[in-house]
């Protein structure tokens, strides 16, 4: 028994070994010596010599017989030898061979034979006779550089032929959708990637062209049919989008196609430099969700905002977030004087300031930790720098969590604004830009209602002020939908669930949202600071709102998976405070146009006597301070007649 045992042992300790040796070694020819590729090429080159020696032994003419055939060999071993050396032909590794490594083999097998010419010819003006045939070492400097390129080639193809093999049920087979530059290296890239995700098997071009043509060895096929017609034609799983000329509407074609028969979509940057080329194949990525918004993404364009920010100093808070930190972003473009940040998160205040240390040009940044809600520092920040412009984009947001920290959406997004707005007013500041929130029309929770207060504040206290001087601060309110991607937002939330093998959990199946992106919104913030005569709210033309649950078949999709097999969808209701569809207007609401077709001026109720809504609003601030949150939403409810709560335990107090 322990025989057997022992001998088992034995076996299964050499299986280890040459495992080790075979597989680890083999898949990482990075580890094979230098020298053992050099001594490979000379006994290529010996080989040629053989050859070459036969070759000439039979024609008619003879070989010189001035030093013996050993001597002879030695030589040219030497000099081949020499000119390996020199050009490093042993250098490069063998499984990642290129047309580099060719022109090393060319070069140096060229040298070697125009240097054994040279000693030739110089042996025979000396002692009048030569040492080589000519054509004897034209026929081995060929046969050689032929064998040492075969060589590598062929090591090349069994090693990728063995990974592929070893790997074929890990490698997945794709066509890419472009026949530019673009398309070819990412081709390139791909192939030789290690360790090999994809495999390339055809190009798709939208003219038929090039419909006889191949390119590395790859069809080339004309789009006449649907991409999942050829995805499948070709046996393939997935389809790389490379081709930058496609419009929106051919992307979305696309993509809907392929979701539909559970073909993934992927998608990867524009190859600028040869940089880009050696890192193409890590920036592949799911196409992204951005990109099948139902609408064109708004690009805003305004000589006005320049005028504004340059050469000025800007304000902005909640900085830090994903809003504020877009503002801040695209504030630095247009190059302020001085731009100070404000957030009472640390940390990512504090990634923020590494980040814009990058931006920076002729622009002084200071950060500081604090909240909107301490009257006091916020007084010594407008008092020290007196702002020209400021964005504030600080607030809090969740509406389940606001729903139930009522004291804190009121202390926060109204007391805050209100700090804020009456310093604005007292330092002088031009402009002043809120960012609001589609929740804040018809609100159904206190978030909606908190922001809905903020609105209300800042048109009256202009009407206000503008009755008293001519100089008064412009207070312009911004108001948008959900921004895909930002903190918290139902993106990176699915993102996040699909990631862990799901479910994606959503509230409810007719849920409906509009969407836009970070850059969008903050692009609409800009523009309404440059356009507004001061009391407007602007409002974003954000197209068709978007059915929660086709959001979520989608990232499946895109992910590669296959909804409510691979990963379910659960039902969980909604939340308190949630309502199945958001809003831009009041029912009652009109709207003005503006130069930009895409952004509207909402004309809504205002605050008829400030006195009395500024008694309210103290009477609000002084509940929230005390905690009391049933008096805190009672009140909201008086200032706000509309607001309806909603899936709440406020509803008694409608």
């Amino acid at each position: 028994m322990s025989k057997f045992n022992s001998n088992t042992t034995k076996k299964s300790i050499f299986k280890e070994l040459t495992k080790d040796f075979f597989e680890n070694r083999f898949s990482n020819l990075a580890y094979l010596p230098r020298w053992v590729i050099f001594c490979i090429d000379m006994v290529i080159v010996m080989f040629a010599g053989i050859i070459t020696y036969f070759i000439v032994a039979n024609l008619t003419f003879k070989s010189y017989d001035t030093y013996s055939v050993s001597i002879r060999y030695f030589i040219t071993l030497l000099t081949y030898a020499f000119f390996f050396f020199a050009f490093r032909t042993y250098a490069g590794i063998i499984r990642h061979s290129s047309f580099i490594d060719g022109m090393r083999l060319l070069l140096a097998t060229s040298f070697a034979f125009f240097s054994l010419v040279v000693l030739n010819y110089t042996h025979f003006f000396v002692h009048e006779t030569k040492i080589f045939l000519m054509p004897e070492l034209f026929i081995h400097g060929v046969i050689s550089f032929v064998l040492l390129f075969l060589f590598r080639i062929l090591v090349k193809f069994l090693f990728e032929t063995y990974i592929e093999l070893e790997n074929k049920d890990q490698i997945k087979k794709i066509v890419v959708f472009g026949i530019d530059a673009n398309a070819f290296a990412l081709a390139k890239a791909l192939n030789s990637e290690q360790p090999k995700r994809y495999k390339v098997v055809a190009f798709i071009e939208k003219t038929n062209a090039n419909r006889t043509k191949q390119v590395l060895g790859l069809p080339i096929v004309s789009f006449k049919q649907n991409a999942s017609e050829i995805i499948r034609k070709f046996d393939a799983s997935a389809i790389i989008l490379s081709d930058y000329t496609l419009t929106k509407e051919e992307q979305l074609k696309i993509v809907d196609d392929c979701l539909e028969h559970n073909y993934q979509v992927l998608s990867t940057q524009t190859v600028k430099n040869w940089e880009d080329q050696k890192s193409i194949t890590k920036n592949i990525k799911q196409f992204d969700i951005k990109d099948l918004l139902e609408r064109q993404p708004i690009v805003i364009q305004n000589k006005l905002i320049s005028k504004q920010i340059q050469n000025k100093t800007v304000l902005v808070t909640g900085a830090a977030g994903s809003i504020g930190s877009e503002i801040v972003q695209q504030v630095l473009a247009f190059e302020p004087a001085k731009i100070i940040l404000v957030d009472q998160a640390e940390t990512p205040l504090y990634e923020l300031s590494l980040l814009v240390k990058t931006s920076l040009k002729n622009t002084t940044y200071i950060p500081f930790v604090a909240d909107i809600k301490d009257a006091f520092i916020m007084e010594q920040i407008l008092s020290n720098h007196q702002p020209d412009v400021i964005y504030h984009a600080a607030a809090y947001k969740h509406v389940p969590i606001m729903e139930t920290n009522a004291y804190q959406a009121v202390l926060t997004n109204v007391l805050g604004t209100k700090i804020l707005a009456d310093l604005a007013i007292k330092y002088q500041v031009a402009s002043f830009v809120m960012v609001s929130t589609d929740k804040a029309v018809n609100p159904s929770n206190v978030m909606g209602a908190s922001k809905r207060i903020a609105e209300l504040y800042v048109q009256s206290l202009f009407m206000q002020s503008q009755s008293k001087t001519s100089r008064a601060t412009k207070f312009i309110t911004t108001r948008f939908g959900n921004v895909l991607g930002s903190n918290g937002s139902v993106v990176p939330l699915f993102t996040k669930q699909i990631q862990e093998g799901g479910p994606i959990t959503i509230t409810h199946p007719d849920i409906i949202r509009y969407f836009m992106t970070i850059p969008e919104a903050c692009q609409l913030v800009l523009e309404a600071g440059s356009m507004g005569n001061g009391g407007e709210i602007y409002i974003f033309d954000m197209g068709q709102p978007v059915r929660i649950i086709d959001l979520a078949y989608k990232m499946i999709r895109l992910a590669g998976f296959v909804p409510e097999e691979d990963i379910k969808i659960e039902v969980v209701g909604l939340r308190p405070g949630e309502k199945l569809f958001e809003e831009l207007l009041n029912d009652a609401s009109k709207t003005l146009p503006t130069h930009h077709d895409k952004i509207m001026i909402a004309q809504e109720y205002n605050v008829t006597d400030f006195d009395s809504f500024k008694s309210q609003l103290e009477n609000l601030i002084q509940y929230a301070k005390k905690m009391q949150s049933d008096a805190v939403v009672a009140e909201m409810k008086k200032i706000v007649p509309e607001f309806k709560s909603r899936n709440s335990v406020y509803e008694n107090l409608d």
